[in-house]
């Protein structure tokens, strides 16, 4: 059996990225580079984060292509990039070796004392960048990798000289197995991805087997509300910590007010004793929760806890996270929100509610058709909130459409379910919509993991240049 590639083998060589615009790979990009590596890279689409790679001194070519792959010595990929890529199978025919996007991650990790893979199905690049800004800002000069970006460590990348490396781990496909974590924190076990787990029994099942990964003087922090993840942490040998709303968990929240916009202050209690108090920056109950764990992680990796309250008092967030993009229309508001299953979606639009003064729309890109077909009713009523809920067509991604399955149906469902929804397809049909309905006062969201974000831009565009 041929032994398996390690980057470390290949420094200062020609390195092919196969799905380089992802929120991961493109990181990793920016990662090897700084390395000393040659990067090139190929995706689908000219998506928002290919401009950061090809400054960093990427060639990027979009599309896929047999002779993209030739004078690579390692090739990379992404777990969306099937075998029959024409790119991977010209890597197989001339024998350059290869490696999935999670292996590279677990390669880069190692040496790290303290190698932290953040998981859970939602909340994971929140989270990362709430505990990445921490710890920069309270010296420990950590490595981070996120999936998305972070004005506070100029990108989605950093390279730090501390011990502490921060990625999160994705369960999709079970690459975060690939991982070899020493702190695992573990924000929720929800059901995902479920065109590769069979039900959310395996999701847990899997989630514990990274939890498993943690040696014995390794650390499990996880939230205590959530009787999966408290399930799983029980059958552990090593410390665990668990962070939740409740005076169960080690690491939880006293005398909690939220102002009418939805911002928490709260006195944060670890181990039985007040460490600090914190004021949030960042709306809604589910932010306070990312906070926590932010928090709960921080204090095993050894942060001043004043320091690291005040730190999180000044995170405003991660780029495509209720980020605001721009103001029509005479003072209607237009944001965007990476949340691309229901939970995420309805945490979304329960921020935009308290913010909204009008009229809220909800606009939705639904994300892969196995996504859709196994959420299909979550998806239904996780807009209940907003007036108005604007359906475009499903983002394919990776898959084929299967003919069988389209957003009209989605819409429809929500009308059955008392939701004012309407479908517009496509990104002009949907600035249409916006621009004719949108009055000063207004709020409308746009939520999703695909190519959503460009519809912000290109309304961006279209203001500039009125």
């Amino acid at each position: 059996m041929m032994k398996q590639p390690h980057i470390r083998d290949y420094a200062g060589k020609r390195i092919h990225m196969i799905g380089i615009g992802g929120s991961s790979m493109s990181g990793l990009a920016q990662m090897l580079i700084s390395k000393g590596y040659q990067v090139s890279g190929s995706d689908r689409t000219e998506g928002y984060l290919i401009g950061d790679v090809r400054a960093a001194g990427a060639q990027v070519f979009i599309g896929h292509a047999a002779e993209q792959v030739h004078g690579a010595d390692l090739v990379i990929y992404t777990g969306a990039a099937a075998a029959d890529n024409p790119e991977r199978v010209e890597a197989d025919r001339l024998r350059i070796p290869s490696i999935e996007r999670s292996v590279l991650l677990g390669q880069l990790m190692e040496g790290y004392p303290q190698a932290v893979g953040i998981c859970g199905a939602h909340g994971k690049t929140s989270t990362t960048s709430m505990l990445s800004q921490i710890l920069v800002e309270c010296g420990l000069d950590p490595s981070v990798h996120i999936g998305g970006k972070l004005d506070a460590i100029g990108g989605s990348t950093r390279i730090g000289s501390g011990g502490a490396f921060l990625a999160e781990a994705c369960e999709f496909r079970r690459s975060f197995l690939e991982m070899k974590p020493s702190i695992a924190v573990v924000l929720n076990i929800d059901a995902d991805h479920l065109d590769c787990y069979k039900d959310i029994d395996e999701i847990e099942e899997t989630f514990g087997q990274f939890m498993h990964l943690l040696p014995e003087d390794g650390v499990c922090i996880g939230k205590g509300n959530d009787e999966r993840v408290v399930r799983q942490m029980k059958k552990l040998s090593c410390r665990t910590f668990t962070f939740g709303m409740t005076q169960v968990c080690d690491f939880h929240p006293e005398n909690l007010v939220e102002d009418e916009r939805g911002y928490a202050s709260y006195d944060l209690i670890g181990e039985g004793r007040k460490l600090a108090h914190v004021k949030m920056a960042v709306p809604g109950d589910f932010n306070v929760e990312n906070g926590l764990a932010a928090l709960c992680t921080a204090y095993v990796l050894g942060a001043d806890m004043t320091q690291a309250a005040a730190s999180l008092g000044r995170f405003v967030g991660a780029h495509r996270r209720f980020e605001k993009t721009d103001e029509i229309n005479g003072g209607a508001e237009i944001f965007h929100d990476y949340g691309h299953n229901p939970a995420e979606m309805r945490n979304a639009v329960s921020i935009a509610r308290k913010r909204c003064k009008g009229t809220l729309y909800a606009v939705m890109q639904p994300h892969t058709f196995s996504r859709v077909r196994t959420l299909f009713n979550e998806y239904l009523t996780c807009t209940e909130q907003a007036d108005v809920t604007v359906v475009m067509d499903i983002c394919a991604a990776r898959e084929k459409d299967p003919g069988d399955l389209n957003s009209g149906m989605l819409v429809e469902g929500m009308k059955a379910h008392g939701v004012n929804a309407v479908w517009t397809p496509s990104f002009d049909d949907t600035e249409a919509y916006l621009r004719e309905h949108l009055k000063p006062g207004d709020l409308a969201i746009t939520m999703g993991c695909g190519d959503v974000n460009m519809l912000n831009e290109q309304i961006h565009q279209h203001e500039l240049e009125k």
